[in-house]
């Protein structure tokens, strides 16, 4: 049974905010103010009261849905796993009280984890927007400027290369395989285990390629063929215990029966994936075509991108590419995951129009980097109401626009706007947005929005402290 808020405070619960009042840290304040709107724990209990139909009447009291989305919250805030979430709260008398906890016993790790599941990505869109609403409500984002920036969030992956995604698809289907062996029995056909071979083809082609003579290209290419050769016949002996646990040849007994359904269904999810890195392999290998229509880097993230933003220090990214986009206060008002790289360019003109929907006013200064340059959307954002639009033109020949890209305003709006480097840096440092921990494209999705969530709810609470009577 699901609570908004815990029912009633125990001894211990008033104890421990006694005896913690002056301990908090200096965002808990402002944080705790926000976290406690009625909208915002509202939103948290709908949605885990969606996970089973009598929720909110029956059933043994669960967590309380202030306690779950203050729990969440301060795992990004802090950049913790769920596993040091439990360990860290268990142990802190300030996050005890600060989450709600009190003198409660702490969930474990994996219960929390399902909470977050519960939380999908609208969910935690929801909860930005009535955070940025609230901030906007104390007039903290006025909404006369905005810059934006794109940064990558990668996925939780290594690094892709074709011989480790056919070991990684060979691996897993040996081992789905043996499980349905190990509930069917000696039914059907007979699993036939190539993984020491496949490894010795991988440990083969690594030394060829690492070693310190030029890789000799017909000695690289037989081998891929022969490891090639594997992942095919092991690809062919999956199809044939999938589609022997569809006709009936493999059965189980009783529930066995379904979990015997449950591998059949992960073998039709894995077997196109591996597929698709045998054509890639082949097109790279034998054709030198690296550019294969459909390319999969990860056969665990298949919506993972290959992303180039021309950094020295790591030029080729493996991720999905984010929008953050900035008011007053160094408070994120948007947030995007895009499913797939777009232009920059394309980007600003539906950023100006995210900033007049969310803060009901047209931006007077709009600052970005040269990358969002276009003469197209400088006239579209001045016919929009922008009166300045600070955005670089690295390739202009044209004297009045090199004046023009000197003039102090225009100076000044690009030092503002080079404070989105900064929050890039920041969100990526504290809260983890370096690289997903959550699987999919909802987990990105999610990751990204809670640590959107958590790097404004210290800048907002930075603002408020500075205002009169706070």
């Amino acid at each position: 049974m699901i609570k908004t808020h815990r029912a009633q405070r125990s001894f211990g619960d008033g104890l421990i905010a006694e005896e913690v009042k002056d301990l908090h840290e200096a965002w808990m304040k402002h944080a705790d103010q926000l976290l406690g709107d009625p909208e915002i724990v509202a939103t948290v209990y709908e949605a885990l009261a969606q996970r089973h139909p009598q929720s909110r009447r029956r059933g043994r009291p669960g967590t309380p849905a202030e306690v779950v989305l203050r729990l969440l919250v301060l795992k990004h805030m802090r950049n913790w796993s769920y596993g040091v979430l439990e360990r860290e709260v268990r142990a802190n008398l300030v996050y005890r009280d600060f989450t709600r906890v009190g003198a409660a016993k702490m969930p474990d790790a994996k219960t929390m984890g399902k909470w977050g599941l519960a939380l999908g990505p609208e969910v935690i869109e929801q909860i930005h927007a009535r955070i940025v609403q609230i901030a906007h409500n104390h007039r903290l984002t006025a909404g006369r400027r905005m810059r934006i920036d794109t940064t990558v969030v990668e996925t939780n992956i290594h690094y892709p290369t074709d011989s480790n995604l056919l070991g990684d698809g060979v691996r897993v289907l040996i081992r789905t395989m043996k499980k349905i062996t190990a509930i069917a029995g000696a039914a059907g056909a007979k699993l036939r285990d190539r993984s020491r071979s496949v490894k010795r083809r991988l440990l083969e082609i690594g030394r060829t390629v690492r070693g310190k003579a030029m890789p000799n290209r017909e000695r690289l290419e037989r081998t891929y063929r022969r490891l090639l050769e594997a992942t095919g016949r092991v690809v062919g002996q999956a199809r044939r215990f999938a589609k022997e646990i569809d006709d009936g040849v493999k059965q189980a007994e009783g529930s066995r029966q379904a979990v015997l359904e449950g591998l059949r269904h992960e073998l039709e999810i894995m077997l196109p994936r591996v597929q698709r890195v045998i054509r890639q392999t082949k097109a790279r290998v034998f054709a030198g075509d690296t550019h294969a229509e459909g390319k999969i880097v990860s056969l665990f993230e298949p919506i993972t991108e290959v992303i180039r933003k021309g950094k020295a220090g790591k030029p080729t990214e493996f991720g999905k590419m984010v929008k953050l986009q900035e008011a007053e206060n160094q408070i994120v008002i948007a947030y995007e995951v895009y499913d797939q790289r777009p232009s920059d360019q394309d980007i600003l003109m539906a950023a100006i129009e995210t900033h007049q929907a969310i803060l009901r006013r047209t931006p007077h200064l709009v600052a970005a980097d040269a990358g969002f340059y276009s003469a197209k959307n400088e006239a579209s954002a001045k016919a929009k109401g922008v009166k300045r639009v600070c955005i670089p033109n690295r390739s202009t020949k044209s004297p009045e626009r090199q004046r023009e890209q000197k003039k102090r305003w225009f100076r000044n709006g690009q030092k503002w706007r080079t404070g989105c480097e900064g929050r890039i840096s920041v969100v990526k440092r504290r809260h983890g947005l370096s690289r997903s921990r959550y699987r999919g494209d909802a987990g990105m999705k999610r990751w990204v929005g809670l640590g959107v969530i958590a790097d404004n709810l210290v800048n907002i609470s930075r603002a408020m402290a500075k205002q009169p009577g706070s």
